[in-house]
């Protein structure tokens, strides 16, 4: 070799060298190369969008958003285009709130460039979640792509709303809660003012996605006034009870599956829905007077909702009373039963009570939560705030309903149980978890699956709000507090 020759080839071998020093130090399970995407899912719903892609290796992202049109685009580095890849443009929805269509192409010979055209302005997150196995799910490495509407509604405008439908002079009203602008968190996505900085996208797909009216512009809702004839009608028309519906599980977070594959999301979404039936329908008669009832659900279809985010969509719509529905497992196909469950800011009133509510705190850790964004400081102390009292309401409204239930079927425990279940902590909240039945027997699979057995139990803690409400009527609120 000349002197030349070795002079021209040090550079290249000093590259190589440092290449190798940094993978060593980033280690195996943070590079790329060479990873293989083994499955990709979609999870529309109005509150965020979610898409996950899942691989054999933590992939290493550069995400970019553009503003005009709105489009967020990830370069995921060290793999190569595959069948798996390629699945996700046929996984969006036509009514999709977010996503119009999804193009994925090799970008250089080591990314692979994904495109997601929005349907509208959105605040991205992006993140990796490490592997996890628990209970049913069994996750590789994730990459999780989250959308969120820069304008969220108001859940208790809505409510309201809700009522006022067919009795406001203005017949937009109803659909149009008040919307509030938020900061957007951070996302890791760096924002784009170059006109087109991925038209030399190397697009190999591109969805074709069905024809949708535009999306109208968010409208603000005025503050609500109602007129009232008399001091009577006054306090009806301003007070009204809320029961926010939790049912537990969604999304990537499948909950417990029974013998034959029944998920406890389904389930619980569809109890929570005959529940929701029933509640809109329901008048209290209370020394207050008769007071309407309004459900709201924490999650009204197959989504992942972090458990604190369960509880600040129940306190935001200052709700009266919090059920978190579940169709638990155990460890043997023998145990069968409803149980219901309030908080203990102590130990667990049994070791079945505190192992269910390990079981249930996993939920965050299997769905998939940002972590980068969540203020620890804040939770901590809205988790600690739980009073005597509002443990006290919520053992009451728990006997109330497993009087009821045991009317329709067995009880696994005849007493309500005790445990540090994280969903229900909410300070000032009765709230209570109940478990439908055991997904994991075979036989409370099929009756879980039952038309017949849901509505008995709707009916079941149906009657329990009502008898618990008549005798606790909620204090004085109006619809501007």
């Amino acid at each position: 070799m000349t002197d030349s020759t070795a002079r021209s080839a040090l550079p290249q071998r000093r590259t190589l060298l440092k290449a190798g020093a940094l993978s060593l130090w980033l280690g195996q399970a943070d590079i790329a190369w060479g990873a293989t995407i083994v499955a990709v899912r979609v999870w529309p719903a109005a509150d965020y969008t979610r898409v996950t892609i899942e691989s054999d290796t933590a992939l290493k992202t550069v995400p970019l958003f553009v503003a005009n049109p709105p489009r967020l685009a990830v370069d995921i580095e060290g793999i190569e285009l595959n069948p798996a890849l390629r699945d996700l443009v046929g996984k969006v929805r036509s009514d999709d709130p977010f996503i119009t269509g999804v193009r994925v192409g090799q970008y250089t010979p080591n990314t692979v460039r994904l495109v997601l055209d929005l349907r509208q302005m959105v605040q991205p997150q992006v993140f990796n979640l490490a592997p996890v196995q628990a209970g049913n799910a069994r996750y590789q490495h994730r990459l999780v792509l989250d959308l969120y509407p820069t304008l969220v509604a108001d859940p208790l405008e809505a409510l309201i709303a809700e009522r006022l439908k067919g009795g406001n002079s203005n017949p937009g009203l109803a659909n149009a809660p008040s919307m509030t602008a938020l900061p957007p968190p951070p996302s890791g996505a760096k924002l784009s003012s170059s006109p087109d900085p991925m038209a030399d996208l190397l697009a190999t797909q591109k969805r074709q996605p069905s024809a949708l009216p535009p999306t109208p512009p968010a409208v603000v809702a005025p503050p609500i006034t109602l007129a009232a004839s008399t001091a009577q009608e006054a306090d009806q028309e301003e007070r009204y009870i809320i029961v926010a519906l939790d049912p537990g599980h969604g999304g990537e977070d499948p909950g417990a599956i029974g013998p034959r594959g029944t998920k406890e999301k389904d389930v619980v979404l569809q109890i929570a829905h005959r529940m929701r039936d029933r509640i809109n329908a329901t008048q209290i008669k209370t020394r207050h007077g008769t007071l309407p009832m309004r459900a709201f659900l924490t999650r009204d279809a197959d989504f992942f909702v972090p458990l604190h985010v369960r509880v600040d969509k129940a306190r935001r719509v200052q709700a009266d009373l919090f059920i978190s529905l579940h169709a638990d497992a155990f460890l043997t196909p023998d145990a069968r039963g409803a149980s219901v469950f309030a908080l203990s800011q102590g130990a667990a009133s049994s070791a079945a009570a505190r192992w269910m509510a390990v079981q249930e705190n996993r939920a965050d850790q299997v769905g998939g939560l940002n972590l980068k964004v969540q203020d620890a400081t804040v939770q901590r102390a809205l988790l600690d705030m739980s009073t005597t009292a509002q443990i006290n309401d919520s053992l009451k409204i728990g006997s109330e309903m497993l009087g009821q239930i045991r009317r329709i079927g067995k009880l696994h425990k005849p007493q309500v149980e005790q445990a540090g279940f994280a969903v229900l902590k909410a300070p000032d909240i009765p709230s209570v978890l109940v478990e439908t039945a055991f997904i994991s027997n075979p036989d409370e699979e099929i009756r879980l699956n039952s038309e017949r057995y849901q509505n008995e139990l709707a009916d079941a803690l149906m009657r329990s709000i009502e008898r618990y409400f008549a005798r606790n009527p909620p204090l004085a609120r109006t619809r501007n507090t």
